[in-house]
């Protein structure tokens, strides 16, 4: 099997299942719980939490653990819109958000507050001056995400963090589910107030995640209850979760430098691939992710290719796996102002460490022979 839907979701890393299971097995107890059991289980927790800041640099308290990028997103912009609404009711975020974002946006202009959808230039990324441009006296909350899932395009976070700054009552959000690993940000020199991670994008589990919240940064809890994770995210803690997801962070900073020299070979390689095949076209913009390579093969549907790679045990997708199930165009793709026979025929190739060079060009001939096999059929 070749995957390359790593975007999507990757798999998950030998010491983080085990990791998962021992805790699982010998730290079952609630870690609310007065008796030793559950002490030891809170002494677990703690320590996590500890090793969590320590690999983002921050501080032990501003780790709150959920369960992830979709929750983590929610909290932050519903969590900050709630809680600062007496000071105004208007965000900022762009035109090609993750759906946890967009829809979160959108389920609050139900509710009163007002959202400016920035544009982005052709290469998927939000200007400085737009940003500038659209804050006004009632804006709360900046919330951009730092790598497009997409189109793998990065965003200037550093620059807007540093514009931010001039606005102390502005609160900024990052979601950083595609960047951690893969991107470096330090959240502190980008004067990020709020920043989310998914485990299951860098083989961790489903179901893990964290959100920074920077300390002194208030939010309304979307979950009330006993009172967990300083009363922002109520309900018994995953602790087998947790100690997996800090495992899977460690390992993923470790791997960091050698695994983007080692996924930018594979996407350069791709992307002149990719150049020279007939009908192909490349979308990913330079100096983006090194995971993410985005195509359009106008007048084949996505859904075709994939099948007929998938055949052969090949496995790429089309948009965010959270909306590739809706057959429609690129939302990204659309407001980078790409026609149509391209925002309609795009697929997504995203790599991981564990990829070789060896299986890019099986999955080249793989591509070719299917694009050039649909051709000949409807001839």
């Amino acid at each position: 099997m070749i995957y390359l839907d790593n975007s999507a979701t990757t798999k998950p890393d030998p010491e983080v299942l085990a990791s998962f299971q021992k805790v699982s097995e010998e730290y079952y107890a609630n870690p609310s719980s007065i008796h030793q059991f559950g002490g030891n289980a809170e002494k677990l927790l703690v320590a996590a939490k500890r090793q969590a800041a320590q690999l983002l640099q921050v501080e032990q308290e501003e780790i709150i653990f959920t369960s992830g990028g979709t929750e983590g997103n929610n909290m932050a912009v519903k969590g900050i819109a709630l809680e600062h609404q007496q000071r105004g009711k208007h965000i900022i975020t762009s035109s090609i958000e993750h759906p946890s974002i967009y829809e979160a946006c959108k389920a609050l202009e139900k509710l009163g507050f007002e959202v400016t959808y920035l544009p982005v230039d052709e290469k998927g990324i939000v200007s400085v001056d737009d940003m500038k441009k659209a804050i006004r006296k009632d804006t709360i909350l900046v919330t951009i995400m730092h790598v497009n899932n997409e189109i793998g395009s990065i965003q200037p976070i550093a620059e807007i963090g540093k514009l931010l700054q001039q606005y102390p009552k502005i609160f900024f959000h990052v979601d950083n589910v595609q960047g951690f690993g893969k991107v470096p940000l330090h959240l502190k020199n980008a004067a990020i107030d709020l920043c989310t991670i998914s485990g299951h994008k860098i083989h961790g589990l489903k179901g893990t995640g964290i959100l920074y919240v920077r300390k002194g940064v208030a939010l309304f809890p979307l979950f009330h209850g006993g009172e967990q994770e300083l009363a922002i995210r109520s309900g018994t803690e995953n602790l087998a979760g947790i100690v997996s997801l800090v495992k899977a962070m460690r390992l993923a900073k470790e791997r960091e430098e050698e695994g983007i020299r080692h996924m930018s070979e594979l996407k350069s390689y791709l992307i002149r691939a990719f150049e020279k095949m007939e009908g192909v076209f490349v979308n990913t913009p330079e100096n983006s992710a090194p995971h993410i390579v985005n195509i359009s093969v106008p007048g084949i549907k996505p859904e075709v290719i994939i099948h007929m790679l998938g055949e052969q045990n090949i496995y790429i997708s089309t948009k965010s796996a959270c909306s590739s199930k809706v057959k429609d165009e690129s939302m990204v793709l659309a407001a980078c102002g790409y026609s149509k026979n391209r925002t309609t025929t795009a697929l997504r190739i995203s790599l991981s460490y564990e990829n070789t060079m060896q299986e890019m060009k099986i999955f080249v001939d793989a591509l070719e022979r299917s694009i050039k096999q649909f051709k000949t059929t409807m001839e």
